[in-house]
């Protein structure tokens, strides 16, 4: 029973990757880069040569991922996977489709400057390994056991379904009902002001689905009969969890609220209960896919995403009213191609008046969490980042505020220069082998790996996000659950040195 993780496959221990996850890197992106060529002329640019060596670098984990030589969770493999199209695809796509940012003025030539952000990325990814082979030298093994009490937190989960669950219930009263709620959190232009003082109830609240699936999966793993292991059940409750995610945050507009919330429930079964196969995971992809472009419709137009009900081809109208087309999707929403690429080219202008943050955007993340009441808002990485993509004097709160996320190596940039933008994969290396080592340490049962596919997710997803959007999406989601696991815990035993 409390046999690690580590000792039922040895052979996912391993960081060194193989030569042949090496040729089949090399030659999926060469293969890729190929059509694109053979696609256009523009591509026979220089910029395509930093952008092949980081697909190539950043693919062998990729690789190993989908032959499955690492766990269908393994944070080094999922940011292999979602790497190869941030590092690699994204800048070819925003190229190829010309896909920019809105309402600035673009360089002259774009694809210089995709070039040399594609360099420091390199740079990054090679950082990015470095940390990975000095780390596992110095790994140390998990000697813990977390065990949990099931019916204290049985106990305790009631508790909070019905806090949270009263205080969800509040923010629909007092919105005006769920109609009312969706006006608010629809509304673009008012939506900070709508929802302004809501957002410690949202950290408490939206826990809801979460604990009633950590009941039910502490549940399931203890009773002998196959039935709750039967994927018709699993996917029953997959799709109540969905709808309550839905009344829990998705309703606000929060597409990730809702997609990280179902990874983190498949990830939880695939612990728990039952190993999730590739295939399921190839399907949800596709729902991933399917649930955000619809649901960016929502999040700008409100309920007027239900006339793709009545007629679907309202969708084209949707697409200009929204200005969501399946390009913003996949290259606003994962890729941050074309975000960095301006960021650098606006830093490095001769006449660029932008003082640097020197690291207000990594202390504002984390003042998130101080009411206003006693903390007045420092200037966060929306204020810098209006500054510097729109010049000194550009921001007006509400009016106009740039509301790109900038990720990990973008933020970098905004505090502290182009050079910072390599070193910031030094905490990308640290966040997946730190996270990495739960995945070979923990033994099954551990209460700890609760917790492990919702911080594997953000290993890979840091690449994209900035430091406030994962503070407040961190604790939102994990503060309530930890805690009720914290008070639930009925020991932490040593393992015994067999067991190691």
């Amino acid at each position: 029973m409390m046999v690690p993780l580590q000792n039922v496959s040895r052979v996912q221990r391993t960081g060194a990757r193989a030569l042949d996850s090496l040729a089949l890197s090399l030659y999926v992106s060469v293969l890729t880069l190929t059509i694109f060529l053979a696609l256009s002329d523009q591509f026979w640019h220089w910029f395509i040569v930093p952008v092949l060596m980081s697909g190539i670098l950043i693919g062998i984990d990729a690789v190993d991922w989908v032959r499955g030589k690492v766990n269908l969770f393994d944070p080094i493999g999922l940011s292999g996977a979602f790497g190869w199209f941030f590092f690699f695809l994204a800048p070819l796509l925003t190229i190829a489709t010309g896909y920019w940012l809105m309402y600035v003025d673009p360089p002259a030539e774009r694809r210089d400057w995709i070039g040399w952000m594609a360099l420091l990325n390199l740079l990054g990814l090679v950082v990015y390994r470095g940390v990975r082979l000095i780390y596992f030298q110095r790994e140390r093994a998990i000697t813990t056991f977390w065990d949990i009490d099931r019916k204290r937190f049985y106990v305790l989960g009631a508790v909070a379904l019905v806090v949270t669950g009263l205080l969800q219930s509040y923010v629909y009263l007092s919105l005006g009902g769920i109609q009312g709620f969706i006006e608010s959190a629809t509304d673009q232009r008012a939506i900070r002001l709508n929802l302004q003082g809501y957002g410690q109830i949202f950290m408490i609240s939206e826990s809801f689905p979460i604990i009633a699936l950590m009941m039910f999966i502490l549940y399931a793993r203890n009773q002998q009969s196959p039935v709750y292991r039967s994927w018709l059940i699993l996917g029953v409750v997959l799709l109540i969890y969905f709808v309550l995610k839905i009344f829990f945050g998705g309703l606000r507009g929060s597409r990730n609220n809702t997609i990280w919330g179902l990874f983190w429930a498949v990830g939880l079964i695939h612990f728990w209960i039952r190993p999730i196969t590739r295939k399921f995971v190839l399907i949800g992809l596709v729902f991933l896919v399917i649930f955000m472009y619809v649901y960016g419709f929502y999040k700008n137009a409100g309920l007027d995403v239900m006339r793709l009900v009545d007629d679907p081809s309202a969708r084209v109208e949707l697409e200009r009213d929204t200005r969501r087309d399946m390009a913003t999707l996949l290259l606003a929403d994962f890729g941050r191609s074309d975000v960095q690429a301006f960021l650098l080219y606006r830093l490095l202008r001769p006449d660029s008046d932008y003082e640097y943050a020197f690291g207000r955007t990594y202390a504002a993340a984390f003042a998130v969490l101080i009411p206003r009441s006693l903390l007045e808002r420092m200037p966060s990485k929306t204020f810098e980042g209006t500054e510097a993509l729109y010049g000194k004097g550009s921001y007006i709160p509400i009016d106009f505020e740039a509301s790109q996320l900038y990720g990990i190596a973008g933020e970098a940039m905004l505090n502290f220069g182009f050079i910072a933008a390599p070193v910031s994969f030094i905490a990308f290396g640290l966040a997946n082998c730190s996270v990495r080592r739960w995945l070979f340490g923990l033994a099954p049962g551990d209460a700890r790996l609760l917790f492990y596919p919702f911080f594997s997710l953000f290993c890979f997803y840091m690449l994209a996000c900035d430091l406030e959007n994962m503070v407040f999406d961190i604790i939102k989601n994990v503060a309530v659950p930890l805690g009720i696991t914290a008070l639930s815990l009925s020991s932490v035993a040593r393992l015994p040195n067999s067991a190691r």
